[in-house]
């Protein structure tokens, strides 16, 4: 499993438990819980700025705002409940669905960097114009449905590791940790677009060192962005692969997941300086393996049903 999502795992997991453990000081849990949602925040933080990237920047704000509204809707109206019924009466269902979740951020990724790589999407949209309004809705809705699936693998591994309780304190627990981890997201993915306005701020005040290091902010960010936006795709590779992965190990096949995490887990050792970091890129590129062929294929089939479609 990639170490990136073994990381957030980890974290979600402490995250449940402390609220599980604290709920008689809800105040307390919260902001516990938000502290801890800092550890889980780069693989969602890399995802979402993709989605405003190309977008008018007056209306970067009120898209993230749209975004993270759709993400606590997903996480507390839908997933929750969903959660709490599969545990209760379907838990062998969970892992297959957050398999096929990883197996469709998978194919998003996969189908994103096809078209980045023939141009497909640049001759789609010469051909037909899109509003921006149009544009803005699709980009929200397509944040919001990758969310659901990075929610979703959130919401299952707290509850699996929350303790034997009511179901009621599980819904309160789930939902400390639903929320904390949605503002600690959106927060930093917020302060990360509207950096650019921070460094005009600087840029017009007085003194050399706000005005230059306002200029560079201002300079730096449309390629941060971009990096941004191409981070974001690599990151639902290796989150979805990562979920595939851990999915075939909780299945028996572990020849795969083992390979990964032994072979990482070795590069970590023979780095004498930064052996966790190093582990965690070998892990991270085990799973974005697995999360392209993956995706590749089901892009491969998909594509290939019209055309056999057309010839008939």
């Amino acid at each position: 499993m990639a170490g990136g999502l073994v990381a957030l795992l980890d974290d979600v997991a402490a995250i449940a438990k402390l609220a599980a453990a604290s709920l008689d000081d809800v105040a307390g849990a919260s902001a516990r819980a938000g502290a801890k949602a800092a550890g889980v925040v780069i693989d969602d933080t890399a995802v979402t700025p993709r989605y405003v990237v190309g977008l008018a920047p007056q209306r970067e704000l009120p898209i993230i705002g749209k975004i993270a509204l759709g993400s606590l809707r997903n996480k507390l109206i839908f997933l929750l409940p969903a959660a709490l019924l599969l545990s209760a009466f379907a838990p062998w269902a969970i892992t297959p669905i957050l398999m096929a979740g990883g197996a469709f951020l998978c194919f998003e990724a996969s189908e994103k960097i096809l078209e980045t790589l023939t141009g497909g999407h640049e001759e789609a949209a010469d051909a037909a114009p899109v509003d921006a309004k149009v544009l803005e809705d699709r980009q929200v809705s397509g944040a919001i449905r990758t969310d659901l699936i990075l929610s979703g693998e959130i919401m299952a591994i707290a509850l699996s590791e929350l303790p034997d309780m009511a179901i009621g304190t599980q819904a309160i627990a789930l939902a400390l940790v639903g929320i904390a981890i949605t503002v600690g997201v959106y927060g930093v993915v917020a302060a990360i677009v509207k950096m650019d306005d921070i460094g005009l701020h600087l840029a017009a005040r007085e003194g050399r060192v706000s005005q230059s290091v306002g200029r560079g902010l201002v300079k730096a960010m449309p390629v941060v962005l971009k990096v941004l936006a191409i981070v974001g795709t690599a990151a639902m590779v290796w989150v979805g692969g990562g979920i595939i992965v851990h999915g075939m190990e909780e299945f028996g096949f572990t020849t795969l997941p083992h390979l990964i995490h032994d072979t990482a887990h070795h590069a970590g050792e023979a780095t004498p300086v930064a052996g966790g970091a190093v582990a965690w890129f070998v892990g991270a590129v085990g799973s974005a393996i697995i999360g392209l062929i993956v995706g590749a294929v089901i892009v491969g089939v998909l594509h290939l049903i019209p055309r056999r479609g057309a010839s008939h």
